[in-house]
């Protein structure tokens, strides 16, 4: 039995490390699923995912999957974990899509979870702590993210919140949301 592992928080809070921890203790083949587009033309951009590759383990395998995330996944084995960072990353590839588009990207994508052979771990970054954002972009964008994250906390477990230097684990701290959403 596979196991789907969610792991959010803010910022620079840890979370891809407590990830890249997980993903160590598995004791399986790890591939990095790495959801970012590479731009040269932005070298901030570029120096992030630098301390990101510089981080992981030389015998980790690195996959670039901007997009397709669902057959990735679909296409795994049981011997792996896939460590998938980010899904902010990744639902902001898909910002040009219209809502209709999006809702069938999210659906195929909690659709092929329960058949997925590999252990996953989802890296979320979580956005909408702070103000509505005044432009329309931004909060689709933080309203796709946040519906993404609550839809795969009813299926990940453990769901872990990274902040303030610890890594808390909700599955055992928290309590479930009615399924209905808003």
């Amino acid at each position: 039995m596979s196991q789907v592992i969610l792991v959010t928080g803010a910022a620079r809070s840890g979370k891809s490390e407590w990830a890249e921890d997980l993903a160590i203790n598995s004791g399986k083949i790890v591939v990095y699923v790495a959801t970012a587009i590479q731009n040269p033309d932005d070298p901030e951009w570029q120096q992030r995912i630098e301390k990101h590759q510089q981080r992981r383990p030389q015998d980790w395998i690195t996959l670039s999957v901007p997009m397709e995330l669902t057959a990735t996944l679909a296409q795994s084995q049981p011997n792996i974990c896939l460590l998938v960072d980010s899904l902010g990353t990744w639902v902001a590839n898909f910002l040009e899509n219209d809502d209709l588009d999006w809702e069938n990207t999210v659906s195929d994508l909690l659709e092929i979870l329960p058949l997925v052979a590999a252990d996953v771990i989802f890296v979320a970054e979580e956005t909408g702590w702070g103000v509505v954002p005044a432009y329309p972009i931004g909060r689709k964008f933080r309203d796709r993210l946040g519906s993404l994250v609550r839809q795969l906390g009813t299926i990940c477990h453990p769901v872990y919140l990274v902040t303030g230097g610890y890594a808390l684990n909700l599955s055992i701290l928290g309590v479930p949301l009615p399924s209905s959403q808003s």
